[in-house]
């Protein structure tokens, strides 16, 4: 939430804004100093001139993390005695290639939500998939239906006017419900259908693997019950897992996974501390929290956190695995990856993505929204104001 980025107050001043842009907050709402259109050769040379400068700074900033930070990452007091810097061999990745990847016995899973909002319904429709380089393992939906349902109530004037007071908390943004629990189940399933769905021997997943959805249950205690324990088993059992994220997460990691060369992987931490972090920014009710901090401490040191570069032309990518099987888990991730070098990221997430978005895709889902609609009598009155525009 847009809060939870604000300083204590609630307030940004004019020297932040400064300090962030390099212009005055000032300046930017005089509309004296705005362009009058497009001004294409002024907009291409600020581009040009404020990429370069950002780019010049990066480098040397990636020149001194190499040599003050990565140099001495393996000698650094409070780290897991696996945190260094490695190099995986052009021969290596081939092996993973020819026994693990190609053969089938590497799956990861990826999921995707669309939703429909409308005044008497809103509908979440939430995919799956599981695949691996010898076809798809599965696909595997469901859908959510939100209606402002009040209280049982004999009176409707009673009941319509509680409908009304729910409806404009949602637009007040007090109710964020269906949002979390969303962003919830999703992750949930994800997870689940990894473990228990998939069959092959390495699974990748997608995102941070105790992502604080999961470890908060975003509010619903059976949904929280529900990820730890499938966590758990994923962490203590199976441990044959690697995950990555695809966003801008950890931009700090990220700074020192920059200075790192192609075909590099560094270990830098277990995820123990990021995890408590995140239970205690959470309030939970009863002994939740309590329950939630006894899986950190038992399960997240037995995660590494790390980072790995196949290509210079690549941005750097932060994975997670088990520190069982955490070198194997590099490789993998690597191996995979460099099958797109000017991406650098595992072809089998993409893979997975793709097959869920074609086999969930938000035309399909709508299609099915129009028709129930069209069915049931209503005509456009329901549908938004970008539905009706074309």
């Amino acid at each position: 939430m847009i809060d939870d980025a604000l300083p204590d107050g609630g307030h940004i001043g004019n020297d932040d804004f400064l300090n962030a842009f390099g212009e005055r907050l000032s300046d930017i709402i005089d509309f004296d100093t705005w362009d009058d259109g497009v001004d294409a050769a002024n907009s291409v040379e600020r581009f040009r001139s404020a990429i370069a400068e950002a780019v010049r700074e990066e480098d040397l900033r990636r020149a001194v993390i190499r040599r003050r930070l990565l140099a001495r990452l393996s000698n650094r007091p409070n780290l897991p005695k696996e945190a260094g810097v490695y190099r995986v061999k052009p021969e290596e990745m081939t092996i993973v290639h020819e026994g693990l990847l190609f053969p089938g016995h590497v799956e990861a899973v990826y999921g995707t939500a669309v939703v429909y909002d409308s005044l008497p319904i809103g509908i979440t429709q939430i995919g799956v998939a599981a695949v691996g380089y010898g076809g798809t393992s599965g696909t595997f939906s469901q859908r959510l239906f939100h209606r402002d349902i009040s209280s049982k109530r004999t009176n409707a004037v009673e009941e319509a006017l509680a409908v009304l007071h729910m409806r404009q908390e949602r637009s007040d943004g007090a109710d964020h419900l269906p949002y979390l629990a969303r962003r919830g189940i999703k992750s949930y399933a994800e997870r689940a259908i990894l473990l228990d769905k998939s069959e092959a021997e390495w699974r990748i997943g997608h995102g941070n693997p105790c992502s604080r959805e999961l470890l908060t249950g975003v509010g619903y205690m059976g949904l929280l019950e529900a990820s730890l324990h499938v966590l758990r088993r994923l962490i203590q059992k199976h441990k044959k897992f690697v995950f990555v994220p695809d966003a801008l997460e950890q931009r700090g990691y990220l700074t020192i996974g920059n200075a790192l060369k192609a075909g590099e992987y560094a270990i830098l931490t277990t995820l123990e501390a990021e995890s408590i972090h995140a239970v205690k920014g959470w309030k939970y009710g009863g002994s939740f929290q309590k329950v939630a901090l006894d899986f950190v401490e038992e399960c997240c040191p037995e995660i590494l956190v790390g980072l790995f570069r196949i290509s210079e032309h690549a941005q750097p990518c932060l994975f997670y695995a088990h520190r069982q099987h955490v070198h194997m888990a590099a490789r993998i991730a690597m191996a995979d990856s460099i099958l797109r070098p000017e991406r650098g990221f595992p072809m089998l997430l993409d893979v997975a993505d793709v097959a869920c978005r074609g086999a969930f895709s938000s035309e399909g889902f709508l299609g099915m929204v129009h028709d129930a609609y069209a069915q049931s009598g209503a005509k456009l009155q329901y549908f938004g104001e970008r539905e009706t525009r074309r």
